[in-house]
């Protein structure tokens, strides 16, 4: 039996030569072993490493035996005659009598792929692309007669069709989809990939689709988690075909439900249709931030939950119980407790749902606005030097130079930017394109065009997932400079409050450079005077931040 010599260079992968574990002749797979040996010493297998039970080798054991001798013994199990059905499949009386090892074979089966359909085009590379569907309209539907009584939900099933070797189904529906998906593929620079994957999903749901009948965004959410399709694109094409019936419930719904059952049931209806009121809006009220429900009754939600052991509904709720919640809190929490309190018992006392409202004599304190400092040359290094790509420039140059919002710069678009005229709009406000920001604009313009240039995204910023669309970019898209000392936010403050020093705090020309409400010019121009006026170290101010730009500045109207 051939085995390693110790110190011996172990053979490179791919080649033939003996495993050192299993001194098995075949394709070595990697580190001197062969595939078998490499995958019983896998870290998720927990095989220890010792001394085997029969041949005594220092290696990882499977219940006290190495994988060598566990080949031996199923060798030894299938040559002997005269077991039964149950004594073929086990191996535990073979493996101590292992005494001796038969020299085999691993990793010798080559498997070869399939002769291919298609011939290749000599020259070119890659499979030769395929012909577009033929142009279709919405099939001529004559009148139904609605069901009376909603009718067994449909099941779909996989269809074995290879739109790249064979015709698609004969159905009208589905003709119509295909040629709706090729447009938008087309339109929107799908990957290849994209491309199949929503070709399977609409054969499976439309291949036996008939005249009347409409698609359940459940059952085409399981299609297309098993097709590895964004459900987002085929809900949409289904709803441009006006076949969608959409019978989900949105992600804040859940959440909602989730939360409200740990509550008392009068108490849960009244405050899931006030996170309702507050997230969706009314004929009367128009919708909050998405978060703004969200972290309201994360932050209520302990009160509420004590109130539904002791009371059955929110008229109960006393001042008492309402202060014994409020006044321990302290610091910014305490803050949004009270907007969150206000809310909704405000809601409830005018929907009649309580008699007198329990928050109206909560007081908050009065907060001192801090007196923001100009950045130091050092943390604006910091910010340039981790700008290494196109967008993150991008993103620096219109929030430094700019003073440009966060949102404002996800939601420029295309038509928003006059390169020969040199101008710029932000935030419906018009602009001047400086040199700088005009070379940066150019290079993350031109970096666009190659990284998704089939995109018909109207927005100047895209990624991966909004090239797809008609999107904004995502939140987190938007550069933090997390590295640094620093962030977007706060270059965009020392920015604005540059030009506030220059102008002599004139919040008249804080309006006219950069926009925005009377109220955040106002602070800028008055910011600026104190600087101006006062050192930094005469002024009172009760936060203990003496340096730099308050991480919470005051949030301004648009």
């Amino acid at each position: 039996m051939p085995r390693a010599l110790p110190g011996a260079p172990k053979p490179r992968t791919g080649t033939l030569d003996s495993c050192s574990s299993c001194y098995a002749w075949g394709l070595i797979f990697s580190t001197g072993v062969c595939l078998g040996c490499y995958n019983f010493t896998a870290p998720i297998r927990a095989h220890a490493l010792g001394r085997c039970g029969a041949c005594r080798r220092e290696q990882p054991l499977k219940t006290g035996y190495c994988r060598l001798c566990w080949c031996q013994a199923r060798y030894e199990r299938d040559s002997a005659t005269g077991l039964d059905a149950r004594g073929k499949s086990v191996m535990a009386p073979h493996l101590p009598r292992v005494r001796h090892h038969q020299l085999f074979l691993a990793g010798m089966t080559n498997r070869t792929a399939p002769p291919r359909r298609i011939p290749r085009r000599r020259g070119e590379k890659g499979r030769p692309r395929k012909p577009a569907p033929p142009t279709a309209a919405r099939p001529v539907e004559r009148w139904i007669q609605s069901a009376l009584f909603e009718a067994d939900r449909r099941e779909y099933r996989a269809q074995r069709v290879d739109l790249r070797t064979g015709p698609a189904p004969d159905n009208p529906y589905l003709a119509w989809a295909l040629h709706l998906a090729h447009v938008t593929a087309e339109t929107r620079g799908w990957s290849a990939v994209t491309r199949r994957a929503m070709q399977r999903t609409l054969v499976e749901l439309l291949a036996t689709h008939q005249a009347g009948q409409s698609v359940r965004a459940s059952a085409a959410r399981q299609v297309a988690l098993h097709h590895y399709i964004s459900l987002a694109h085929v809900l949409d094409l289904l709803e441009r075909m006006d076949l969608l019936d959409d019978d989900l419930p949105t992600a804040f719904d859940m959440w909602l439900q989730a939360r409200a059952a740990e509550l008392a049931p009068a108490i849960a209806a009244d405050v899931t249709a006030w996170a309702r009121h507050l997230h969706y809006g009314s004929a009367r009220a128009k919708p909050r931030a998405p978060g703004t429900a969200y972290g309201y009754l994360a932050l209520i939600l302990p009160a509420l939950a004590a109130w539904s052991e002791r009371y059955h509904h929110l008229r109960e709720v006393t001042a008492a119980d309402v202060a014994a919640f409020y006044d321990p809190l302290t610091g910014a929490r305490r803050g949004t407790v009270l907007s969150a309190l206000r809310s909704l018992f405000r809601w409830a006392k005018s929907t009649r749902r309580i008699f007198a409202n329990p928050a109206r004599a909560l007081r908050g304190p009065r907060k001192n606005q801090p007196i923001w400092q100009p950045l130091d040359q050092r943390t604006i290094d910091q910010a340039v030097i981790a700008c290494t790509t196109p967008q993150a420039r991008l993103h620096l140059a219109l929030a430094a130079i700019h003073g440009a919002r966060a949102g404002h710069i996800r939601a420029l678009r295309l038509t928003d930017l006059d390169l020969p005229g040199r101008r710029i709009t932000i935030g419906g406000l018009q602009r001047p394109l400086d040199e700088l920001t005009h070379t940066v604009l150019l290079a993350y313009l031109e970096h666009r065009r190659e990284r998704h240039p089939g995109t018909a995204n109207p927005h100047v910023l895209v990624s991966k997932q909004s090239a797809l669309g008609l999107g904004t970019v995502s939140h987190t898209f938007i550069l933090d400079l997390r590295p640094t000392d620093t962030d977007l936010e706060q270059l965009r403050i020392d920015r604005r409050l540059e030009e506030a020093l220059n102008s002599g705090g004139d919040p008249t020309h804080q309006l006219a450079v950069f926009g925005g409400s009377e109220a955040a010019a106002i602070r800028y121009a008055t910011n600026a005077r104190l600087l101006l006026e006062t050192d930094h170290e005469d002024v009172t101010d009760p936060s203990k931040r003496s340096s730099g730009i308050d991480p919470a500045p005051a949030r301004e109207v648009s």
